[in-house]
């Protein structure tokens, strides 16, 4: 191992299992986080099969991880696991896809640190919300990002022309994702809730073999073959 400037390294991650490493991880990151021992975390078992794809002979053993979750006690516990960069270690935060601290927890973490004043240092690689923007040919100066929308019927149509409303009013692009296996009821309430020259990007597995992007009218949308999306991440974009 080399020395590390301790500090909070937030630790891209692939998008899709089946992509090679190379081609989404920049190789500064891989030696890098070679030098990582403790690690914040999304799951453990996402966590160690990424480390053992950057290299297979990556010591596991010799690592510590904490899961990050809902019942993670923000002021004690994590306060308690950063006391390794306070003893000047290093340590790393994995999401289980993508950027760490974006749509996921690990912004606690984050946010823990800087109350410490601990340094923290975000690395490059790829992120599913800033591809989509890229790729969608919409508004990439005006934007939200809304997470997941309701899911009970009736709120879920509410919220969508929610965010239609707010598109034309504003100006900004409306990003939103679903779990898997709803996307195709997204897609479904998306073409039947808004209005026929409204835009809509649908950017699934983005960076793997089965990346799907495309960019259409509500109307254009109706008259095209759906694509399959039940087991692909996706992100649904509206825009005028």
């Amino acid at each position: 191992m080399v020395f590390m400037k301790p500090a909070l390294y937030l630790i891209p991650s692939k998008l899709g299992e089946n992509t090679e490493i190379e081609s989404v991880i920049p190789a500064k990151n891989i030696e890098t986080v070679k030098n990582i021992r403790h690690f914040i975390v999304e799951s453990r078992k996402c966590a160690v099969r990424f480390l053992i794809e950057l290299d297979k002979n990556f010591p596991i053993d010799e690592c510590s991880f904490y899961e990050l979750s809902e019942h993670t006690d923000e002021k004690k516990d994590l306060s308690k696991i950063l006391s390794f960069l306070e003893k000047g270690e290093p340590m790393g935060v994995l999401s289980d896809a993508g950027c760490p601290a974006v749509g996921d927890p690990g912004s606690r973490a984050v946010e823990i640190a800087h109350k410490k004043n601990l340094e923290v240092i975000p690395l490059a690689g790829p992120n599913s919300m800033i591809m989509a923007i890229m790729a969608s040919g919409f508004n990439g100066q005006n934007f939200a990002f809304n997470g997941y929308l309701p899911v009970k019927n009736g709120e879920r149509e509410s919220k969508l022309k929610q965010l239609e409303n707010r598109m034309y009013k504003e100006n900004q692009t409306q990003l939103f994702i679903e779990t898997p296996y709803r996307n195709e009821k997204m897609l479904e309430a998306i073409l039947r809730i808004c209005r026929p020259e409204t835009k809509l990007c649908v950017a699934a597995g983005i960076t793997t073999e089965k990346q799907f992007i495309k960019t259409k009218t509500i109307v254009q949308w109706k008259k095209t073959p759906k694509p399959e999306l039940s087991k692909i991440p996706a992100m649904f974009l509206i825009y005028k």
